[in-house]
């Protein structure tokens, strides 16, 4: 993509897909990201342009090497055989978006973000007697990442599926897999700030 836009700037998103022969909408999450580093730059209805400033390039090039368990969290999970008020607590007393819910055996069962659980609240259902598994996302519709994935491909993920977490998974056999860690919107932000900081020489603002 950066071959393209480089060779024939200004080329619109539309363009882009069709040399790539995809759609623009498979495209637009990544040119979202590529104009965030300012490797890119988009002007309305002209195209986007290469920037020749390559601190972007560099930041992109940093994301790239890094790698997810440099940056993963703890995580929370949850039995699937809990409640869904119990994933409701758990979510507000652990402060996070999304808990991942586990077999009796630690197996990967099924993600349950917040947006899961205000459908149910709104719907007026008593939490208390509905189990994690009716509303959770089972697999194999659960987008997960590895520790040696990079940070830039799970950071794509987080945006194209516009999801709040990922789970950090050891593959134990045929669609069984270990949950070892949780990778989140604020991991990425962490990272950037590191990024930054070398960037920055090392030294804190005043």
């Amino acid at each position: 993509m950066l071959a393209i836009v480089k060779e024939t700037s200004p080329i619109t998103g539309d363009d882009i897909a069709e040399k790539l022969d995809t759609t623009r909408a498979a495209l637009r999450s990544d040119l979202t990201f590529l104009s965030q580093l300012g490797i890119l730059e988009a002007r309305p209805r002209v195209g986007y342009y290469y920037n020749q400033n390559r601190h972007g390039y560099d930041v992109y090039m940093r994301m790239v090497e890094l790698t997810v368990g440099q940056y993963q969290s703890v995580p929370v999970v949850l039995d699937e055989r809990s409640s869904a008020y119990d994933a409701l607590v758990s979510l507000f007393m652990n402060n996070i978006g999304t808990l991942f819910v586990v077999s009796e055996g630690g197996l990967l069962e099924g993600v349950l973000s917040r947006k899961d659980l205000l459908k149910l609240a709104v719907g007026n259902t008593d939490m208390h007697v509905v189990p994690v598994g009716v509303v959770m996302t089972r697999m194999p519709n659960i987008i997960m990442t590895t520790p040696e994935e990079s940070l830039w491909m799970a950071a794509r993920k987080l945006t194209h599926h516009e999801i709040d977490g990922l789970p950090v998974v050891k593959k134990l056999g045929e669609d069984q897999y270990e949950v070892i860690g949780r990778f989140t919107k604020t991991n990425v932000a962490r990272a950037f700030v590191d990024i930054g900081y070398g960037y920055a020489g090392g030294e804190d603002d005043e």
